[in-house]
């Protein structure tokens, strides 16, 4: 199985939506979310045991706590996964 859509914030405009895939082969969760603002983008990388700023690689992205429920059933699709 590719990526699967797990689910998308429910307060979505269409143009700003956190989203969140699980992607079992890959044993990997994806989420779409809001930039920090670079003052929370240095907060979270001063407290961060990595050494540096963020890989241009990478992002920290926020996700609005309504999604938990969306994240939780993604992980458990890739957990699922791995017991197979």
């Amino acid at each position: 199985m590719a990526v699967e859509f797990v689910g998308i914030d429910p307060d979505t405009d269409l143009d700003h939506c956190p989203t969140v895939w699980a992607d079992a082969d890959a044993q990997e969760i994806l989420l779409q979310g809001w930039k920090p603002s670079s003052k929370t983008q240095a907060e979270c990388e001063t407290s961060s045991p990595a050494k540096g700023r963020v890989p241009v690689s990478e992002a920290i992205v926020r996700i609005p706590a309504r999604m938990i429920p969306m994240i939780r059933e993604a992980c458990d699709a890739v957990e699922r996964a791995q017991l197979r």
